[in-house]
């Protein structure tokens, strides 16, 4: 982490855009990009595609040079690492660093980077390792310029990475492409983004906020003085203060508005149909205002859909419930019924899974998915293949289950699988940033559970009898102040093992047993 001049910077990207003379005075050039990205999406195998050789200049305009990225290492286990992410292409990316000592002007003359807070960052040898990377060498490109600065939406946990970008004319347009990168025109970056097919390739993020957001009219900008993301286009993301759990601050406000309503849901029955659709407002009262301002706005015939009625999900129904009465809670019935009726007491469709819903010509499919609680539910946008999965999962650790609620491990289990068979895109949590690798973070959980049942008969097994001996066993390098909540998924897992018949033959696994469990956590 670096705090300069009142900023302080958990990591920074740098955007370049470069552009042949042959197109210098088009709207766009080629790009290339380096960034410092968070740990789950960052990583080593490579899939091997031929090199591409140089566009003409008609094929340049409006291009952006993309490159392979390399998913997260394996898990080491052949069932998980059976499942595969589609291949992924984004801007090329390399972490900004501080400049060591004195700072003094590097050979890159950046225009305008004299009147911004960087100065003191190493573009140098940024811009020489971007450059390696896409087959070009310092004299390759010239006359470089700062264009904007990004601040990622506070998505925690954690400070938000800082996104800088700089364009220079790339000057010499007859070199190819190493392996691993590819030209590609923003029509086919964007048809890859908005009309996918599932496990096809994938566009990644820098290339959207960094291109794609600037150069088409993204759909229903939000109006908020929050930091959000747009991402994949058509998907708003907004994280507001909410009352959750540590080491989360937020809850994402996901939002649908399309601007053009398209004709694609007359062969379906849907459950709902709508204009605009928000899922999980669940802001404190304090950002109730915010909340208000982006709900406003938004089309009358508005849907909105929780994935489970947790406080950190609901508490901003009311707030909409008050601006819009036409509005329609779509959640199941299980959520519905632990919602109170100051929070909803109008119009509401319980949902089971299986459902869809339209909204401005765009589908979306309910997903039951049992597992955080009985009644959660998951989100799938067709036309993005973006997975919406609530508190299945988040954007760093695991999700508590709620016993209280239904919380059950068996069904996490097969909610898990199912996400994996439905080969996501994207998985967008609602605490933490989007993860661009779902199948690999999903199997991740399935190993983490498994690890934990694991460690969960070894400690019955050298003789742990209560659940506060398991956990103290299991947790033994954890605060102990997380020892009650994680005592919760200790008893779920216990439950799990049992229905499998993998508890120890000299346990006994009933009423009493569980009583004993209890009495030892109280």
């Amino acid at each position: 982490m670096i705090v300069f001049d009142d900023i302080t910077w958990e990591g920074v990207t740098v955007l370049l855009t470069a552009k042949t003379k042959a197109i210098s005075d088009s709207a766009h050039g080629d790009f290339l990009s380096w960034e410092n990205k968070p740990t789950e999406n960052v990583i080593p195998e490579q899939t091997q595609i031929e090199p591409m050789s140089s566009p003409s200049p008609d094929q340049l305009k409006n291009s952006t040079s993309t490159a392979h990225q390399t998913p997260p290492p394996k898990l080491g286990i052949e069932e998980y690492d059976s499942f595969v992410d589609s291949d992924l292409w984004d801007l090329p990316s390399k972490k900004l660093e501080l400049v060591e000592g004195e700072w003094e002007p590097g050979s890159f003359v950046i225009e305008g980077i004299e009147r911004t807070t960087l100065r003191k960052f190493d573009f140098d040898s940024a811009i020489n390792k971007v450059l390696e990377q896409v087959g070009f060498t310092a004299n390759d490109g010239g006359e470089w310029r700062f264009l904007k600065h990004l601040e990622e939406a506070g998505f925690g946990p954690g400070l938000p990475v800082h996104t800088v970008y700089i364009s220079g004319k790339l000057l010499n347009r007859n070199q190819n492409l190493p392996e691993l990168c590819k030209w590609m025109s923003i029509q086919s970056c964007l048809s890859w983004l908005v009309d996918v097919k599932p496990s096809s390739d994938r566009v990644g993020p820098l290339v959207v906020l960094g291109l794609i957001n600037d150069s088409v009219h993204s759909s229903g900008k939000v109006d908020t003085a929050l930091d959000y993301q747009e991402y994949p286009p058509g998907v708003i993301i907004v994280p507001m203060r909410s009352r959750t759990t540590k080491p989360f601050h937020t809850t994402n406000l996901v939002v649908f508005a399309p601007e053009s309503v398209k004709n694609k849901c007359e062969d379906y029955n849907f459950v709902a149909h709508g204009d605009a659709l928000i899922v999980d407002p669940g802001c404190r009262a304090n950002f109730h205002k915010e909340l208000l301002k982006v709900v406003a706005p938004l089309s009358k015939k508005l849907v909105v859909f929780v994935t489970h009625h947790h406080r950190d999900h609901v508490d901003g129904l009311s707030v909409i419930q008050k601006c819009n009465p036409n509005a329609t809670l779509l959640a199941h019935k299980n959520s519905m019924r632990r919602i109170g009726k100051g929070d909803w007491s109008l119009n509401h469709i319980s949902v089971s899974g299986g459902e869809d819903i339209c909204i401005g010509g765009q589908r979306l499919n309910i997903i039951l998915a049992p597992g955080h609680t009985d009644g959660h539910l998951a989100l799938l946008h067709v036309d993005t293949h973006s997975l919406i999965v609530g508190d299945h999962c988040v954007g760093q650790g695991s999700a508590l289950l709620d016993i209280t609620s239904g919380g059950n491990m068996t069904d996490y289990f097969q909610s898990t699988y199912k996400f994996i068979d439905l080969a996501p895109h994207v998985l967008i949590p609602m605490h933490g940033r989007v993860n661009l690798w779902p199948k690999r973070m999903l199997c991740g959980y399935l190993k983490n559970r498994r690890s934990r049942e694991l460690s969960i008969l070894e400690a019955i097994e050298n003789g742990a009898k209560t659940l506060i001996d398991i956990v103290a066993n299991v947790y033994s390098e954890v605060d102990r102040s997380l020892w009650i909540p994680a005592s919760s998924n200790v008893r779920l897992h216990v439950e799990h093992l049992a229905q499998q018949n993998k508890l120890p033959k000299n346990i006994t696994y009933g009423d009493k047993i569980l009583e004993k469990w209890r009495e030892g956590l109280d």
